[in-house]
């Protein structure tokens, strides 16, 4: 079922790319990073840019080329989509609640089931595919599980919550 998973997301990859840089469904294409609009993500640590490559993460299914920092890290956390990351450079950490850590690099592959918590790292400067499934969010927890506000749970990393976007 995984492989049929990533050759799902691989394929859904390969998709249109329209005048915003924003790859739409049903046409082969291809594009490459240079030609991808990169911005920090609302309630997201500042070390991390991304580009919305496929879909509409507000609305459903969606790939985002992410860009963090070394260091940069996402607090423990969980999603209401199944999260698949693919890391394209750089070395990162994963770590699902109560398992241990799990160090990815170039061509590693972890797979977050809706709610699950976890949290993820990288020591070096990274680059990933970020698949979702159903609109995109964030929920950011505790030890015990309560949910946090981003500024909070990102000061308790040294990391800083992006704004969104002034009107």
């Amino acid at each position: 079922m995984r492989l049929g998973r990533l050759s799902l997301l691989l394929g859904s990859a390969l998709l249109l790319v329209n005048g915003s840089g924003v790859l739409l469904a049903q046409e082969p294409a291809a594009m490459n990073t240079s030609q991808m609009k990169f911005g920090e993500f609302p309630g997201m640590p500042t070390c991390a840019t991304g580009a919305v490559v496929s879909g509409d993460p507000s609305k459903g299914a969606s790939i985002i080329l992410a860009k963090m920092k070394p260091g940069c890290k996402f607090p423990w956390h969980w999603h209401t989509p199944n999260e698949s990351v693919m890391i394209v450079s750089g070395q990162a950490e994963a770590q699902m609640k109560d398992g241990k850590a799990m160090p990815l690099h170039a061509g590693g592959f972890a797979f977050m089931p809706s709610k699950h918590v976890h949290r993820f790292s990288c020591s070096t400067a990274c680059m990933l595919f970020i698949h979702s499934d159903v609109p995109f969010d964030m929920h950011y927890v505790d030890a015990a599980g309560k949910e946090l506000t981003p500024a909070d749970a990102l000061k308790k990393v040294n990391e800083t919550a992006a704004k969104p976007p002034a009107h």
